[in-house]
């Protein structure tokens, strides 16, 4: 089993998807990887040879940011623009879109489940 970046590889799948399995490689730079390591795209995981292995963790530490490198650096930026008071940090601070779409209708994933308008209504005593 191929662990590259800190992540263990689908076995049985062909290397150019096995390598969007690490965050922060897609179809494209999992196709650049594979062409400067020289690795046929076809290959499956479990076929790999050690030096393969070796090859491509060599060229993803050198030349690519990474899962926990990556995420660090994505949340600094966040930060960042929440400690200027840019329009797009007050956006991340209030859990709203940041990109201009539209929020009066939609939009339900970034603010969260619908909030009842009034509360609960109760029951009368007697009724089931």
């Amino acid at each position: 089993m191929a662990r590259i970046a800190g992540v263990d590889l689908p076995k049985d799948k062909r290397i150019q998807i096995g390598l969007r399995y690490i965050f922060g490689i897609g179809p494209f730079i999992a196709d650049r990887i594979l062409d400067k390591t020289g690795i046929d795209p076809d290959t499956r995981v479990n076929q790999l040879v050690d030096s393969d292995v070796a090859k491509l963790r060599a060229v993803i530490e050198n030349d690519y940011t990474v899962e926990g490198a990556l995420r660090g650096e994505i949340s600094m930026n966040i930060k960042r623009l929440i400690d200027i008071g840019s329009y797009r940090g007050l956006r991340h601070r209030r859990g709203l879109p940041v990109r201009g779409q539209r929020t009066k209708t939609n939009a339900r994933t970034r603010k969260g489940p619908r909030r009842a308008v009034g509360g609960l209504k109760r029951k009368p005593a007697g009724a089931k």
